[in-house]
């Protein structure tokens, strides 16, 4: 539903517009409301309604009798916010969200399927220029997977 890599700036009262083609996407599977929280690789991850309900029964299923998913479970879902953009498709992120990815006011926003990303731009950056020369290799070894 989510493709590519858009740039970005928060306005001068915090908000992020949603790219135009995300915007197009969410019209056609009828989602209004999103909720974004802490992502890993100090991005935020930002989901439509019914793809939230999905990863929360997933998260939700595990043991908490388990140390490693309650940590995960209480900064995954304390981080969580609800949001619905305005007429013109804007976000305001919660701040302690900006803090946690270290977003002051340029970012990237990356579309990955079934979730929206939200990284600061040097952040992103420095993501991808270690990332992507392994990106065969980790093709091969998640292939060798299936």
């Amino acid at each position: 539903m989510f493709y590519g890599e858009y740039e970005h700036a928060l306005d001068r009262k915090g908000r992020l517009i949603i790219p135009s083609k995300f915007r197009e996407a969410l019209k056609e599977h009828y989602v209004e409301r999103f909720f974004i929280t802490r992502g890993l690789d100090k991005c935020l991850f930002m989901f439509g309604e019914d793809e939230w309900k999905t990863q929360e029964q997933k998260f939700k299923s595990m043991s908490f009798t388990k140390s490693e998913f309650r940590r995960f479970n209480r900064l995954y879902f304390s981080g969580a916010s609800e949001l619905v953009p305005d007429k013109q498709g804007r976000i305001l992120v919660p701040s302690y969200l900006k803090t946690y990815a270290n977003i002051k006011k340029d970012v990237y926003i990356i579309g990955v399927s079934n979730r929206i990303e939200i990284w600061d731009r040097t952040g992103w950056k420095e993501y991808y220029s270690t990332s992507k020369d392994s990106f065969e290799e980790v093709a091969e070894k998640l292939v060798e997977l299936e």
